[in-house]
Order: structure tokens, then C-alpha cells, then sequence
């Protein structure tokens, strides 16, 4: 190889030597390990697309099986690593080097094997961040991709579930690499083309349907009268007082228990039509009240969610969907959303200390932080103003600057005591010390103290837009860590100075009756009633159904 075409030539040399193995693009499942052995280089960048939701699991199990000798110490980037196999690669050796942004169910494992030196780690990234990288020196010679259907031209129907596969697609077909795409059946016509057939070199039927993990599913039965308080503080406190209509809610309990109060403690406060209209955000079931009953103007989604295909069919002028009438998702695209046109990310976590960064890390366990940290950033960039983020700027800048700028609404929804009585405050994140146990450049916080604006947990709101300097701040979040022992060490002084400053606001300062937050404020009380507001078109998987 010589001049300018080194990668090109590369290319043509790994599509030669895997083409006796296809007719065309199609390759038989039989062959996919064969395949995967012609295409791959030692210490290759191979993308396997794991999701947080979908996963490319039969392309994952062909890949632990190939021929050590022949492929070894790959440099793994993708944003999920999710399933067991996607850890089996570097137990074995097959792969070596890690880029990420989700490691959810295999935080523990992830951890372990981090601990054993079993995994050299890049970075633990966000997801725009990771998928910038795709672009710039992260690019990926061979991506596994996922899609539910393809013709035999290459050309993919991903359906609700699009996710990541544009982005990666993309980064690696005009950079001369090599794309093979696993899908569920083979058709003569798609329901239309996500992703042109030019850009994808190899398909492989799978012998079963591609997994994906209902994420965003919360039962409102397990929504407790603690996490029902909450969102009555965060809804008066918050989404009524800055107006906020476009937005992202985290996942969790407390975000669902908003999302079931909107149309019932919402609408006594007549906010419909004056908050939580436009949405960046997963198709959660608990938004189902709310969208029937008039509050949502719009969502774009990151991925889908299980069961709600038929719902979104029929709920057009809600969801970006195409001419077959399924979504179309695009994570790297409402991460963007989420980032620059929302004014408001609320969203939970496991730990926050006295600056008010927090982490989803534990002793033990490296859950990555996905999208996050783009959710949940004051982006510097934003060059246009709404009045929830010109709100949250002048009351940042204490009127003293001739230039406010904006402020994105940072929320981080936490109870006091978590799982297992475990304390949600602290003085030091567990990501810290697992920072200097593992020799890890960057300790895995998730979003920075200096981008939180408000901290909720059921003893009130400390709003961090209005603290004057360290102290004020480290006081502020004291005074809402209730019984931990970083709540025991406020200065009762200082924190009820901070109360009469509408800092620390409780709910009684709100006007909220503890004793009014009950179960029988939320719009529904089980997935069936979920159900029932859908109309039918809601169907849940069968671990979420109770009746």
C-alpha cells in the first residue's frame, strides 16, 4: 500500500478475503464467526453496537468465538457495554482496550475486571462525547450493527428502535471501514430505508430477534408517597416557577411520579399549557396520562421502549415518526436536543457531595453515566433565550452583572437515604476513591456541582442558583440531606438564614401538605391503568404486567 488511499487498499484486502463467505451482502449465520475472523485485524477499533436498549447479542456471541490467534487485543468503542459477552471479549483476550459511555448491569463486573488490569480503560465517556470521537480519533474499522430488517441491497429498516446505528454507521462506511449488520429478517421491500444499503457491506439473519431491554419502564405501583411529595415540590417549586416547557426527565421513580402528577396535581395548579409541553425523552408509559390528557405538544426520542410501538403509531402529532408510521429515534440527535434546546434536565442519582457533584458509582461498581452529563450541563454554547433559562441566570448572577447569561435548570431528585439505608450524602463520592484504587485519571462523576442548580429530596428545595460562595452552597445542600450524617453537621444558624431567603424553601414554604402527597394523587396506579389510558395500545412486557 502507497499514497493516499492506504485505508481504502486495506479495506478491499479484508472485503476480498471474507467475499467467498456472501451471496451479494447476505451471509448465512452459520458463517458469522468465519466472517468476523476475514474482517477483523489485531488491535483493530471495532464497534459492537451495544445500546442502552438494543443489542447487536448475536453478532456479540459470534465474536467471543473467533480464533484467538487470528483476533486479539481490540480496541472496543462503543456506548453500552451490556451484556455478559461484551465482557467475555476481554476476559478472553480477544479484546483489551475499553471506550464507553453505559456499563449498567455490568457495573460490578466492569469493576472487577478494571480491578484485575484485565481491562485498559480510555474513557468513561458521555454519549455525544463518544460519538464526537467516532469522528475524530475513535473511528472504528469494523462496526456490528443491529437493525430488524434489510433487503439484499444492505439497506436497513432499524424501525422504533434506531438509537446510536446512524452515528455509527457513518463514522465508519466513509472512513473506509467495514459494516456488518445483523437483523431479524430478510424482506424484498422495507417499510422505508434508515440506513442506505451503500453504507453497509455484510448482513446476517439472526437466528432470533435481537434483545432489547425495557429501561424506561416504571410501574406507578412502586411509586412511593415519599417520591409523590418530591414531585409535588419539584412541580410547585420548580416547573411552575421558571415556566418550564422543554425538558428531560431521568429515569427513575421520582421523575415518574411527576410525570403521573401532571394531569391531577398539575392540573390543580393550572399549569397545562404553561409547563412540560416539548420533550427530549425516551417513550416513558408513566407520560401516557399526560399525553392524553393534553399537557405534551411533542417528544423526540433517544431510543424506544418496549411495548409502546402501537401507541406512538397512532399518536403522531406527538412523536417524530416516519411514513410507516413507526418512531424514529436518534440518540446522537436528542442528546443535542437535550443539551441545547432544553431548559430543564431533572433527574436522580446514588451520591452527592457537599459541592453538590454526584455519582452513580459505589464500591465495586462503574455503572457509567450515558447521556447524563449532556442532559444535565449548562451548555456555554446556547445562543438563544427562553424565560425559565433567562430566569435562572439572573438569579445566578444576583442581578450584579451588565451581562446575565442564561442558566440551564439542573435538578437532581434524591431521597435521603437511598438502598439499603445507604446515605445519598456525603462528604466524598465512592467514584473518588475508586478513582485512586484503580489509578484512574478522571474520577466518574456524573454531573458536576457548579452545573446543579436545585437539589430536591423530601425535606425541601436548596436552590443553588441563590448561594453567594462555597460556604453558602455546602450549607444549602446540608440543609436538605435530612438525617445523614452530612444533614446532622448543618449549621442550623446559617441554614435557616439561607430558609429565610427562600434558599431552602420546605414544602410547608411551598404550600405543600405533606399529608396531601398520597398514591391517590397520580393518574395511574398500576401498568394496567397505563394500559387503559392508551386505549389498548400500550402493551407491556409480560415481567411489567400485574393482572
Amino acid at each position: 500500500m502507497s499514497g493516499w488511499s492506504k485505508a481504502r487498499d486495506a479495506r478491499g484486502e479484508r472485503m476480498s478475503a471474507a467475499a467467498s463467505l456472501a451471496k451479494g451482502k447476505i451471509v448465512e449465520a452459520a458463517d458469522a464467526t468465519a466472517l468476523l475472523e476475514r474482517l477483523i485485524r489485531p488491535g483493530d477499533r471495532v464497534c459492537l453496537e451495544g445500546d442502552n436498549q438494543k443489542q447487536a447479542d448475536f453478532l456479540a456471541r459470534a465474536l467471543i468465538k473467533v480464533d484467538r490467534q487470528k483476533v486479539h487485543d481490540l480496541h472496543v468503542v462503543q456506548s453500552g457495554l451490556v451484556l455478559p459477552e461484551h465482557l467475555e471479549l476481554f476476559e478472553s483476550g480477544i479484546a483489551r482496550k475499553l471506550d464507553f459511555s453505559y456499563s449498567g448491569p455490568q457495573g460490578a463486573a466492569l469493576a472487577r475486571a478494571l480491578d484485575k488490569g484485565r481491562i485498559e480503560l480510555g474513557a468513561i465517556h458521555t454519549y455525544i462525547e463518544l460519538f464526537a470521537r467516532y469522528y475524530m480519533d475513535l473511528t472504528p474499522n469494523v462496526a456490528l450493527i443491529v437493525a430488524r430488517q434489510a433487503d439484499r441491497d444492505g439497506n436497513l429498516y432499524t424501525g422504533p428502535n434506531t438509537e446510536d446505528t446512524p452515528t455509527i454507521v457513518e463514522a465508519t462506511a466513509f472512513k473506509d471501514g467495514i459494516v456488518v449488520a445483523q437483523v431479524n429478517e430478510i424482506v424484498d421491500k422495507l417499510p422505508r430505508v434508515d440506513i442506505q444499503g451503500d453504507q453497509v457491506d455484510f448482513v446476517i439473519q439472526s437466528p432470533t430477534s435481537f434483545y432489547v431491554e425495557p429501561l424506561f419502564t416504571r410501574d406507578p405501583a412502586s411509586v412511593t408517597e415519599t417520591q409523590i411529595l418530591m414531585a409535588m415540590m419539584a412541580i410547585k417549586g420548580i416547573y411552575a416557577e421558571y415556566g418550564v416547557r422543554r425538558l428531560n426527565h431521568g429515569i427513575g421513580f421520582a421523575t415518574a411520579a411527576i410525570e403521573l402528577l401532571l394531569p391531577t396535581y398539575g392540573e390543580s395548579l393550572g399549569l397545562k399549557g404553561r409547563v412540560g409541553t416539548h420533550w427530549a425523552l425516551n417513550p416513558h408509559p408513566t407520560l401516557i396520562p399526560a399525553i392524553e390528557s393534553g399537557w405534551v405538544e411533542q417528544i423526540h426520542c433517544f431510543g424506544s421502549e418496549v411495548g409502546m410501538d402501537d401507541y406512538m403509531r397512532a399518536r403522531p402529532d406527538i412523536y417524530f415518526t416516519g411514513k410507516d408510521g413507526s418512531l424514529r429515534s436518534n440518540r446522537m440527535m436528542c442528546q443535542n436536543a437535550g443539551l441545547y434546546a432544553c431548559d430543564m434536565f431533572i433527574g436522580g442519582t446514588l451520591q452527592i457531595d457537599l459541592d453538590g457533584n454526584s455519582s452513580t458509582v459505589t464500591p465495586g461498581r462503574i455503572a457509567g453515566f450515558g447521556g447524563a452529563p449532556n442532559m444535565g450541563a449548562d451548555p456555554h454554547g446556547r445562543r438563544h433565550a427562553t424565560d425559565a433559562w433567562l430566569k435562572a441566570g439572573r438569579e445566578a448572577s444576583d442581578g450584579e452583572q451588565t451581562l446575565v447569561r442564561g442558566r440551564k435548570l439542573v435538578v437532581q431528585m434524591v431521597e435521603t437515604f437511598g438502598d439499603k439505608m445507604a446515605p445519598a450524602f456525603v462528604d466524598e463520592l465512592d467514584s473518588i476513591a475508586l478513582a485512586r484504587k484503580l489509578d484512574l485519571e478522571l474520577a466518574p462523576v456524573m454531573i458536576y456541582g457548579d452545573d446543579v442548580t436545585h437539589i430536591v429530596t423530601e425535606e425541601g428545595i436548596a436552590n443553588l442558583l441563590l448561594c453567594r460562595g462555597r460556604a453558602e452552597r455546602e450549607q444549602a445542600i446540608r440543609g436538605v440531606a435530612g438525617y445523614t450524617e452530612a444533614g446532622r453537621g448543618r449549621d442550623r444558624k446559617a441554614v435557616e438564614a439561607l430558609r429565610q431567603r427562600g434558599v431552602i424553601r420546605r414544602p410547608e414554604d411551598l404550600g405543600v401538605d405533606p399529608l396531601d402527597a398520597t398514591r391517590g394523587l397520580l393518574a395511574a396506579h398500576s401498568i394496567n391503568d397505563l394500559v387503559d389510558w392508551s386505549g389498548g395500545l400500550y402493551r407491556p412486557p409480560s415481567k411489567f404486567r400485574n393482572w
